[in-house]
């Protein structure tokens, strides 16, 4: 089996972390398209002796690394970063790899050792490192844009042991566009389907018109918002979602204070 019929089905998922590591589709989708050439260029750099999902992030990992060690000789590298928040600095790189590959993307200690090349220790130590330190950041008021009542309810709750405060829980597009207007949230988190059919995505487009704050999408189907062609969402949560990814998400899209910008979604 070849390289890219091992990896094809995990590259949604590898956008996915790319995005929320950064904060940033542009920047993520960058990574993750170098890895792929880098792969290309020399095959032998994807370890075969690995569960492929874990090679692959592993790649990603030591192309992360290279860049962070040959900033100042890489143009490239340069480029990529222009536009990166300043908040960036505020949390060990290292620390939020560790804690985002154990939180969003469930990789196991030994996992996250293999691919970041650290003892188990090490790694455990880092993703408390990174807990207490994204635990640090602002709460604010967040708008919740879903149809399905427990869902919705189970998404208050999070919130609300984060410290945030919710404005409110909108089940279709125009309730969802009037609390958006009243209340000019700091954070939405917002459904792909919403309950009379209409969009989530339409609704969060109409929101972005008068207020710039950072989304969170939360679909069944991620597969259809990370092709990495267009605007598509840097934060997104996978349902059925655990409570853990919805906190990690939440921390990263207000840790990059990520304004997110409207989507053109088929």
């Amino acid at each position: 089996m070849s390289i890219s019929q091992k990896i094809s089905s995990h590259l949604p998922y590898l956008r996915r972390f790319g995005r929320v590591l950064t904060g940033s589709q542009a920047i993520g989708d960058s990574y993750v398209e170098k890895t792929l050439e880098l792969l290309i260029e020399d095959p032998s750099s994807f370890r075969n002796d690995l569960e492929p999902r874990v090679a692959l992030y592993k790649a990603f990992s030591q192309y992360w690394k290279s860049l962070d060690l040959n900033l100042e000789q890489d143009d490239g590298a340069i480029d990529v970063f222009t536009n990166v928040d300043k908040s960036l600095n505020r949390i060990t790189p290292q620390a939020r790899q560790a804690f985002l590959l154990a939180t969003v993307e469930e990789f196991t200690t030994k996992e996250i050792s293999e691919i970041l090349d650290e003892t188990e220790s090490f790694v455990e130590a880092l993703v408390d490192q990174a807990g207490h330190e994204i635990a640090e950041q602002v709460v604010t008021n967040v708008l919740i844009i879903e149809d399905e009542p427990i869902i919705a309810m189970d998404l208050e709750g999070l919130l609300q042991n984060l410290g945030h405060t919710v404005l409110g829980i909108a089940r279709t597009h125009s309730e969802a566009v009037e609390r958006g207007q009243i209340h000019r949230p700091g954070l939405i988190l917002a459904d792909i389907q919403l309950a009379d059919d209409s969009s989530g995505i339409d609704a969060v487009n109409e929101l972005l018109e008068f207020t710039q704050v950072p989304v969170i999408f939360i679909t069944a189907f991620p597969e259809r918002l990370l092709t990495g062609k267009g605007p598509e969402p840097a934060f997104l949560i996978t349902k059925p979602f655990d409570p853990e990814i919805v906190k990690a998400v939440v921390s990263q899209a207000l840790f990059f204070d990520k304004k997110s910008a409207p989507l053109q979604v088929e």
